[in-house]
């Protein structure tokens, strides 16, 4: 039997924090949970379009975002590919908030 995908079945936790690391402090959750809080995650869906920084001369990652479906901006200087490439090429440190 074959398991129709869903919105769920694309999303990807990138990290999970646990509360009073880097990255915890005054957040929302913390300020909502406080102690019951066990841990924060960041999920991503597969699908959804980052932007990239790739240097200027780095021609092989380029090439690489370009082969894997992504699109260069013009107007920003960043490629956009979707979140599971880019994850899978490695290059999530690169993604431009």
């Amino acid at each position: 039997m074959e398991v129709p995908m869903t919105r769920e079945h694309n999303l990807v936790t990138e990290k999970t924090l646990v509360p009073g690391n880097p990255g915890t402090k005054n957040k929302k959750w913390m300020k909502q949970y406080g102690d019951n809080l066990i841990c924060i995650r960041y999920k991503y869906d597969r699908n959804t379009k980052m932007k990239v920084r790739i240097r200027y001369g780095e021609i092989h990652l380029g090439t690489l975002v370009k082969s894997a479906g992504g699109k260069w901006n013009a107007v920003e200087k960043v490629w956009e590919a979707p979140y599971g490439e880019v994850k899978m090429l490695g290059l999530t440190h690169r993604i431009v908030r």
